[in-house]
């Protein structure tokens, strides 16, 4: 069976002829196989859904119950035959529930990676290398520039600004699906514990992970007559609110953003951040590099990101490389989507 049986490009996104199913498509289709919960890759509308259990209880909360008209969860590791394809999913420690997916026939492996990180989450499952023929990767931060900080670190600035400024509100702008929580539970791991606030757009994804067992401590929600009061407290709100009426409110505030794209200090100035936090929930150049290598992948397809140069890198390897132009994904860490009220 060729590659292309396996793997080809439609206007609804990658579709896997020998199974008969899309991974993460763009529009509805029969049957999906979604990677994670983000909305540029779990769309609603599919007749089938396919994904790891925590993925459909957020597209639940996301979509509402009724987002597909079927769906099935698949445990990490479990194996499923889909026509005559042996599908597995395996953790991408991108977000909670998130997953790489295994396409495997007689003689061919095939790996979609989805969106992953390789610094360690304790809010997720951590990326494990899944050895295949081919390897599909993302690249958002797929240029030599781009090697993120410590997470740890950026936390301990976070922590260091609030010493010095003990009166200022900390407002810190935050993707709402993995990024909120991920900052609260390493907040946690410092030695935080102080309750920190959420604005009313983290509030129902943040419950959804504490019911899963992830701690973070003690969370309130921020009343909107309180704000003049949150002097010294770190509040977590989408990176949107950060210019809006609603963040001025607050003592002093202290314009926070945790992205990869705070390495380009550039776009911290654009965007008025005056704490910009480098902290990804994407793999940086050298965790990109590292995973291609750690795939003992003879071909690797590059998509969404900054292809180019991962795919001149992985021939200067002596890995076969081809850019996969894939559109209709964004890039939550730079446009974060339905953040709500």
């Amino acid at each position: 069976m060729s590659a292309a049986d396996l793997l080809a490009l439609t206007p609804a996104g990658l579709y896997c002829r020998a199974g008969d199913f899309h991974i993460d498509p763009l529009r509805p289709v029969p049957r999906a196989l979604i990677t994670h919960g983000h909305s540029d890759h779990a769309r609603p509308g599919h007749a089938k859904v396919l994904a790891t259990r925590e993925t459909l209880a957020i597209m639940a909360l996301r979509c509402g119950d009724d987002f597909a008209a079927a769906t099935q969860a698949i445990a990490y590791g479990e194996k499923l035959m889909l026509g005559e394809v042996e599908v597995s999913f395996h953790p991408a420690g991108h977000v909670l529930g998130s997953a790489q997916i295994r396409l495997a026939v007689p003689g061919q492996v095939i790996v979609i990676s989805g969106d992953y990180k390789r610094e360690r989450d304790p809010t997720c499952t951590a990326f494990e290398p899944v050895p295949c023929d081919i390897f599909v990767t993302e690249a958002t931060f797929g240029l030599p520039v781009f090697r993120h900080a410590r997470s740890r670190d950026e936390i301990g600035k976070l922590l260091t600004s609030c010493t010095l400024f003990p009166e200022r509100a900390h407002l810190v702008g935050a993707y709402a699906l993995g990024k909120a929580q991920r900052i609260i539970a390493l907040l946690r791991e410092h030695g935080y514990e102080r309750p920190v606030y959420l604005h009313g757009a983290m509030e129902k994804l943040t419950d959804f992970y504490l019911s899963e067992g992830i701690n973070l401590g003690e969370i309130r929600k921020v009343a909107a007559d309180d704000r003049a009061k949150l002097g010294g407290e770190i509040i977590i709100c989408p990176p949107s609110a950060l210019q809006d009426l609603w963040s001025r409110k607050f003592p002093d505030p202290v314009a926070a953003f945790a992205s990869g794209w705070m390495r380009v200090r550039a776009r911290a100035r654009q965007r008025g951040i005056e704490l910009p936090l480098v902290i990804s929930d994407h793999a940086d150049w050298d965790g990109l590099c590292a995973t291609i290598r750690e795939t003992r992948c003879g071909q690797v397809l590059v998509t969404h990101g900054e292809a180019d140069a991962l795919v001149h890198w992985a021939r200067s390897e002596g890995i076969a490389a081809e850019p996969l132009h894939l559109i209709g994904y964004g890039d939550e860490e730079a446009e974060p989507k339905e953040e709500g009220p």
